[in-house]
């Protein structure tokens, strides 16, 4: 506009160079002014994000992100876990056993005592590293079964004796044997119990009261699948194995005889041999050397011929005196 204004005075030639820039830079200014007024309006339409509310929880730290994921990746506790409360038992929740080989399992815990229905605990001498489930059938045997039969013989229990709970090996301690219900937490080996009085009954005491035991094996074996003490075999001579072993057909083991007192007096034995008795293999060849002489002075004597009858008679008795030689 302004060179046309400048052609049209005719005056162009006579403008200097720094005129024109000048006029060119405040027409530059002019439109960059129009420019921005047109795009104002626009920028202010565009929508701000809302201020920040004041009870809006504050932002996680990484920690934290990463321990709620790894509390919502953690296994939900199991039925029985559930159910095993701290009104049965004092059974803290454990990892689970991985290996080696196939021991180990899901659902352990570790029993430490069970709370009876007055809520006095009978502790497990040392504390069971068991599957929940053989936990709870423990506790529910000690609360329903062993209390009973201690309050009928005018006692309480305040212990319970754990032999073996969790052991990776195999059955009986044998090697290349098949892997035990120790190794699977699933068996438990008791020895006894201790009454309030401080007086310890063990199951397998031939002196201890036969009524008692038998109404022991009755409760074991009605509530687990395997019980093995002695008259098994001579591994469990001298305590009780229980498991929750699954077999088919709902097969079940109860294997513990419960023997009698042994006699005060023990039966007469033979008596004792001299010191000064000779060997027996001398003895021996004393007696044949005897017999030696004997034969030859009989042969000596003149041979009689006995009666009819009696050589009859001589001869059934040499018979018989043959047989017993």
């Amino acid at each position: 506009m302004a060179l046309i204004w400048m052609q049209r005075n005719g005056r162009a030639g006579r403008v200097s160079h720094l005129n024109l820039k000048l006029m060119l830079g405040a027409y530059s200014a002019a439109m960059l002014l129009l420019f921005c007024a047109d795009t104002a309006p626009a920028a202010a339409r565009v929508p701000l994000p809302k201020p920040r509310p004041i009870e809006a929880p504050k932002a996680e730290s990484a920690g934290e992100a990463d321990k709620q994921a790894e509390e919502k990746a953690a296994p939900q506790p199991s039925a029985c876990r559930l159910a095993l409360t701290e009104d049965i038992a004092i059974a803290p929740t454990l990892p689970p056993i991985t290996g080696p080989g196939a021991c180990g399992g899901d659902d352990i815990v570790r029993l430490e005592a069970v709370v009876l229905p007055d809520k006095s605990r009978v502790p497990l001498k040392p504390a069971a590293t068991l599957r929940c489930p053989m936990a709870a059938a423990i506790a529910e045997w000690v609360r329903s079964d062993v209390a009973a039969i201690a309050a009928e013989a005018g006692s309480s229990i305040s212990e319970l004796d754990n032999f073996d709970s969790f052991d990776c090996r195999g059955r009986n301690r044998v090697a290349g044997a098949r892997l035990s219900e120790h190794g699977r937490a699933n068996a438990l080996d008791v020895r006894g119990v201790k009454f309030a009085s401080g007086r310890f009954l063990s199951f397998t005491d031939r002196d201890a009261p036969r009524e008692l035991r038998q109404k022991l094996l009755a409760s074991v074996c009605a509530r687990f699948t395997t019980v093995l003490g002695p008259g098994s075999d001579w591994y469990h001579e001298d305590h009780i194995h229980l498991d929750l072993a699954e077999r088919r057909n709902g097969y079940r083991i109860c294997q513990w005889e419960i023997w009698d007192s042994l006699p005060k007096v023990a039966p007469l034995l033979p008596a004792v041999r001299p010191d000064d008795a000779p060997p027996r293999a001398v003895a021996e060849e004393k007696g044949g050397q005897q017999e030696a002489p004997e034969k030859a002075a009989g042969t000596e004597q003149p041979k009689q011929e006995p009666a009819p009858q009696r050589r009859r008679a001589n001869k059934k008795g040499a018979g018989r005196s043959g047989a017993f030689r």
